[in-house]
């Protein structure tokens, strides 16, 4: 059983924003960004309804701009994955959830301290420079589940 159903083409697409989000961040640091990713699309909740498959989660736009700056700044995103990236993003497709991404909807890298919340949203946790935030507690059952 996975978390979610993926194709190659999913696989491909999380192995390049893991890298171009959390390169600097090593292999856990990439996972808790395709975490991120995962509960996106099982949330259905809050600013991630209706989203159906891994490349409606990566091309999202909200507020006129993509939600992952790596997909606007066009960087390390539009590079080929490399085999590495795209075993760590099967990981997260098919089981891998650890905190502080466990629950998170959002990450961001304030250069500075994590703020206690984020758009409203508590933190769960940093790892290295990534701030993660989950649901407001009763907000997002979807972001939840396994």
């Amino acid at each position: 059983m996975t978390r979610v159903k993926f194709t190659d083409t999913d696989v491909d697409l999380m192995a390049r924003m893991m890298r171009a989000e959390a390169e600097g961040e090593g292999k856990l640091g990439m996972l808790m960004v395709g975490n991120v990713i995962v509960n996106r699309l099982k949330a259905n909740c809050l600013d991630f309804k209706e989203l159906k498959s891994i490349r409606d989660v990566i091309f999202q736009v909200q507020g006129g701009n993509y939600s992952f700056e790596a997909v606007q700044k066009g960087n390390v995103f539009y590079n080929r994955a490399r085999g590495v990236e795209k075993r760590l993003a099967e990981q997260t497709l098919k089981y891998w959830r650890e905190h502080p991404s466990k629950y998170a909807l959002w990450y961001f890298n304030p250069y500075g301290e994590c703020p206690p919340t984020w758009y409203g949203q508590p933190l769960t946790g940093q790892y290295k420079q990534h701030c993660y935030y989950e649901p407001i507690a009763d907000t997002c059952e979807g972001a939840y589940r396994w």
